[in-house]
């Protein structure tokens, strides 16, 4: 049996107060699968009145729900009678932000169970039924009222760098184009950054106005406080958020590594991937992205300048992060006058990972309307779903994967 009565709230007192509440988002909600727990929990935080909401439903309803709207601060769900509670848990962490508190309950008793859901998955809390209004009030109330247990995991995306041999190789367009498909195949949270802070054209692919912040972010992290996100950051989807500026030529921005770092802290917190446009050559305070990311896109077009630089990025990052591994993406496949891709590969010295053939004119009519490339042509929608694949370790349409790789970014 799980003795879950030895726990205290001066173990949950031990961590530092979470982040300032986000007004946008819900602070708790919780599915319930019978009227006891319900009741159970509705008498136990009666004192937050109208901010929790409860919803008659196991973990399977959460799903279902939080795939389309906006995931609380803290979510309780219950695994009772669920045949997999693991592989539930798992396509749960596909649908919410990262930085959400799990607190789950269910009939499982032994501590086995426990231990993997706690200590291997981040669940912050478990309790098994029947409810008591006293375990609910001292090992339930305090993560809600921000004191999280110590040893609780901190949570974070997964970063995708996207970077290019050279100006014109179609970076912007991969970039744009993979954050679309994972939001829509994956249905996590995907923040897309672009960081051309002076010559940025996401923008303008996914037809919407940059926001304003970016540069301040970068350049005086001091001032970056919890709303950060929720002033800067530009609705492209349900799931998929815009951070880009568009800055003076005659003023060029200058980021700095406490930017750079911060940023990335509050980006990590809120969404399940995190994609970059990185400029080329990136600025010195933001080399230090290439060690964060947990998967690096190196993006080339079939011709001579494109091998040579190939060659010089992975040089680049094997001095930054101690490894030149990168995913080599072959833009404009086949395009007329181009380099051969075997003979690219003889460049390389190794193979290319993926090619996107060469369709110039949906490219330029896709970016000049706003709409994604993906949405208009189904040859390159094809190879950006392989791409997505690569990225999100899923099954493009499918939410699977792994709690830890997901939820976690690891």
């Amino acid at each position: 049996m799980l003795d879950l009565e030895k726990k205290t709230a001066d173990e949950a007192a031990a961590e530092p107060a979470a982040r300032p509440i986000v007004l946008s988002r819900p602070l708790v909600a919780a599915y319930t699968a019978d009227p006891e727990a319900e009741a159970t929990l509705r008498t136990a935080m009666a004192d937050l009145a109208d901010k929790l909401t409860l919803v008659r439903g196991n973990v399977s309803v959460a799903i279902r729900e939080l795939a389309r709207s906006p995931t609380p601060q803290v979510l309780i769900v219950d695994v009772s009678g669920t045949s997999d509670p693991l592989v539930a848990l798992d396509d749960l962490a596909g649908v919410c932000e990262p930085d959400v508190k799990v607190l789950v309950i269910g009939d499982r008793t032994d501590m086995g169970f426990y231990r993997e859901i706690t200590r291997g998955l981040g669940v912050v809390e478990y309790l098994y039924k029947p409810l008591t209004r006293d375990n609910v009030a001292r090992l339930f109330l305090p993560v809600v009222h921000g004191r999280m247990p110590g040893g609780a995991e901190q949570v974070g995306g997964r970063v995708i760098t996207v970077s290019g041999t050279h100006g014109g190789v179609g970076t912007t367009t991969v970039a744009v184009n993979l954050a679309v498909q994972l939001a829509e195949s994956t249905r996590g949270y995907v923040a897309l950054l672009d960081l051309n802070l002076q010559t940025g054209a996401a923008t303008t692919m996914l037809g919407v106005k940059a926001g304003a912040g970016l540069r301040v972010a970068l350049e005086e992290p001091e001032r970056v406080d919890g709303l950060f996100l929720e002033r800067t950051a530009v609705n492209v989807s349900d799931r998929l958020r815009l951070l880009a500026a568009e800055e003076a030529f005659e003023a060029p921005p200058a980021p700095t590594a406490e930017g750079v770092s911060r940023l990335m802290t509050l980006l990590r917190r809120r969404f399940n991937y995190i994609v970059v446009d990185m400029p080329t050559p990136a600025d010195a305070a933001l080399l230090s992205l290439y060690t964060m990311a947990q998967l690096r896109l190196l993006v080339m077009t079939p011709d001579v300048v494109s091998i040579r630089d190939a060659a010089r990025f992975k040089a680049m990052l094997a001095a930054v992060t101690g490894s030149d591994k990168a995913v080599t993406v072959l833009n404009r496949a086949g395009m007329p006058g181009g380099v051969a891709a075997n003979l690219v590969e003889r460049g390389l010295q190794s193979k290319l990972d993926f090619q996107i053939p060469d369709i110039p004119k949906h490219l330029a009519l896709a970016a000049d309307l706003g709409v994604p490339a993906a949405a208009r042509n189904k040859t390159f929608c094809a190879a950006m779903q392989a791409l997505t694949k690569e990225v999100s370790g899923v099954r493009v349409g499918a939410r699977r994967g792994g709690w830890l790789s997901r939820l976690f970014g690891r």
